[in-house]
């Protein structure tokens, strides 16, 4: 699909094993953004086809809005959030699906901790895997060295063979 001003094109094929449609040809609609905000067919094809989300996308740049932030990255959206206030970020996970999963990303979290701390040694880097990088930034420095030091006790006693 399509979407050249001022025309929405709709193109498919049929794909199958029975020999009746193996010589099917493709098919196109194409029509203004006026016609296709009309064509309720084509409308329950694409919603059908592709899910409510695209034809909601399409609808709307046929109404003329666009949507930047849904066409960028998901590392670049990434970077753009970390330097948000913790309460804006917690505000943008609420608004769709997408946001919800970048905002409670490991990714983000790790970009988060780095930005606020000078130093992530290897064992902070460890317990971050172990526990997740959100649950590191939110949990206090002295829970933090209670628990790398625990960390460290429970190898060192596999290392020699205790338990």
């Amino acid at each position: 699909m399509l979407d050249t001003q001022p025309y929405v094109i709709f193109r498919w094929w049929k794909i199958s094993l029975r020999s009746e449609h193996r010589s099917a040809k493709p098919g196109e609609a194409k029509d203004t953004h006026e016609e296709f905000l009309e064509n309720s067919h084509l409308q329950v094809q694409i919603a059908l086809i592709f899910g409510a989300r695209v034809l909601d996308y399409v609808f709307n740049l046929c109404e003329g809005k666009f949507d930047f932030l849904e066409r960028l990255s998901d590392n670049l959206l990434l970077s753009i959030i970390s330097y948000l206030d913790l309460e804006d970020i917690a505000r943008l996970s609420q608004t769709s699906r997408r946001f919800a999963k970048l905002c409670m990303s490991d990714e983000l979290w790790e970009k988060i901790v780095h930005s606020c701390c000078d130093t992530i040694t290897p064992d902070m880097r460890a317990l971050a895997k172990d526990m997740g990088w959100r649950q590191m930034f939110f949990t206090n420095k002295l829970q933090l060295q209670r628990q790398i030091c625990k960390r460290k006790q429970k190898q060192g006693s596999h290392r020699t063979g205790h338990l």
